[in-house]
């Protein structure tokens, strides 16, 4: 099966997270793309359970720490609840996807994940003040 590598990247460029993803299309929609993400990222962290999330949201129930979100005490992430408010995230610009260097525009944009193929994430971070 191929492998999609998906970067997460800052707005400056600075890249803070890297995965593999694997896909059995050439072409998903972004919505399927996000979704089959953040479920594979839930997956793992349910597995493991090492208390430190490293996602594309923040879980509701859970502190900002470095290199990702720490839950207290250490529990299981409801990966339908993670999957709504990423794509609530998009919706509202909380990030935005490049695929192959191309901003998708929505949710039901078509991409192309054939070989050679990439996805970055790039995380909008907040004005303090503003």
């Amino acid at each position: 099966m191929p492998l999609l590598t998906i970067l997460d990247e800052t707005a400056s460029g600075s890249i803070i997270n890297r995965l593999e993803l694997e896909i059995s299309q050439e072409t998903l929609t972004v919505r399927e793309m996000i979704t089959r993400r953040v479920l594979g990222e839930v997956a793992a962290y349910n597995e493991r359970q090492n208390g430190v999330f490293q996602g594309l949201v923040q879980p509701t129930e859970s502190e900002r720490a470095l290199n990702g979100y720490k839950l207290r005490p250490t529990k299981r992430i409801d990966g339908e609840q993670q999957q709504y408010r990423a794509l609530e995230a998009f919706q509202q610009n909380g990030f935005f996807v490049l695929v192959n260097d191309r901003q998708a525009e929505s949710l039901d944009d078509t991409v192309w994940l054939g070989d050679g193929a990439t996805v970055s994430f790039v995380k909008l971070t907040p004005l303090v003040g503003g």
